[in-house]
């Protein structure tokens, strides 16, 4: 079947795209503002370069349409921790991805640990394999869209050398 973009609400395009662009990686977002680490997934993420060493991810917006925590914390601080989700972390991510107040902490709700990997950047998922400590490139304007894409600098990466990288991606409506 051939899907013309012009005939679909953004709901229908997102679903086609989401379920035939696979394996997608999740990147577990981490920002802290004010005392407040918010813990986020997107499975709309990739490298963008390896010199300069970039990544690119999607941030949707809330359901009453005003923009993630995430976001808003990346655009003050100019600053966030990505951490690539292992099969191990897959239940407490999945929690991570509800909607809540932006003075609500994602790490203490749902007993999510984190540590100080790089003192100028938020923490990282304690038990992590993988790591980048990132900073904001440019937002990219898409226009009258309900996804940001963000180009984001990567400072540091942290890889566990003592522990298998067991990635979950997003494969159509299923992890893998």
């Amino acid at each position: 079947m051939l899907y013309d973009i012009n005939e679909l609400d953004g709901t229908k395009i997102y679903h086609l795209m989401a379920q035939t662009i696979i394996p997608r990686p999740i990147a577990w977002i981490i920002t802290e503002l004010n005392g407040i680490i918010n813990i986020a997934p997107f499975s709309f993420f990739m490298p963008a370069s390896s010199s300069p060493a970039t990544l690119i991810v999607s941030i949707g917006k809330k359901s009453d349409g005003t923009n993630k925590d995430t976001f808003h914390n990346i655009k003050i601080t100019n600053k966030c921790t990505i951490c690539m989700v292992d099969e191990y972390n897959l239940e407490k991510m999945h929690f991570s991805s509800k909607e809540l107040s932006n003075e609500i902490s994602e790490a203490k709700e749902f007993n999510i640990q984190t540590e100080i990997f790089s003192e100028k950047f938020p923490p990282k998922i304690k038990n992590a394999t993988v790591a980048y400590a990132c900073s904001f490139n440019q937002e990219i304007n898409l226009g009258d869209s309900r996804t940001i894409p963000l180009v984001l600098n990567v400072h540091n990466i942290f890889i566990d050398e003592n522990k298998d990288l067991k990635p979950v991606a997003r494969v159509a409506r299923e992890y893998a």
